[in-house]
């Protein structure tokens, strides 16, 4: 990734035309091709930018640009459409290159695995004196997130999401009525486990019969303590 920041103004022609005047801004070229121009605000998003597939050339301005103060001219075309980036170069404050090589991916954290993991290890979120009887429990359906046993004995199939909408009540429920067929298992009761529950999801939930719980990631992983707060 090359990394320039210079005093420019820049034009894009194509579908529709667009004029940034004279300013410094940062300007990044990416090893994928794509050329992008970002200012010190507007959070991540560029204030204009060429996708790849595109070409960039780096010329010698002509001697009009020249006398205008330009020192260098990029031309950035795209390889599919007539769009095309012109970046006027006035002065360079910093211009660097930076191999990141392969990027492993975004691994996202509260993922649904990590809320199953983080409630099997403190079952006792959902209640005093209950156990956990495994994770994944295997059904003919597919597995439930959780099973577990209450302070009476009685075995509930726990369903896990980040977000809690009424298809993850329809699957708890189908759950459910498969499970209470066991006579090892039934009767079982349901819980509905997520960060975020929809007003129609738990409605829909509590007329089953199925309890809504309101997970706190950061309090399960030890980084919040909800009954320490002042509010």
């Amino acid at each position: 990734m090359r990394l320039v920041i210079a005093r420019c103004s820049v034009d894009y022609d194509g579908r529709l035309t667009a004029h940034l005047p004279l300013a410094t801004r940062l300007l990044l070229v990416k090893a994928d091709g794509s050329v992008l121009v970002h200012s010190d605000g507007g959070s991540y998003k560029p204030l204009n930018w060429m996708s790849p597939p595109c070409s960039m050339a780096e010329v010698e301005p002509d001697e009009a640009l020249g006398a205008d103060g330009v020192v260098a001219v990029w031309r950035v075309q795209h390889a599919k459409s007539e769009d095309r980036l012109t970046v006027h170069i006035h002065e360079v404050l910093h211009d660097s290159a930076h191999e990141l090589g392969v990027d492993p991916g975004l691994v996202k954290d509260g993922v649904e695995a990590h809320l199953q993991k983080l409630l099997a290890e403190h079952i006792h979120t959902l209640g005093h004196g209950w156990s956990l009887v495994r994770r994944e429990y295997m059904t003919a359906i597919g597995p439930v997130d959780i099973l577990a046993r209450d302070s009476s004995g009685t075995s509930v199939a726990v369903e896990i999401k980040r977000r809690g909408e009424i298809d993850g009540v329809e699957q708890l429920t189908r759950y459910l009525e498969l499970m209470n067929r066991d006579p090892h298992l039934a009767p079982v009761t349901g819980v509905f486990a997520a960060q975020q529950i929809k007003p129609q999801a738990r409605t829909l939930a509590e007329d089953r019969g199925i309890r809504c719980v309101v997970l706190d990631y950061d309090a399960l992983k030890g980084i919040d303590d909800a009954e320490s707060r002042l509010f």
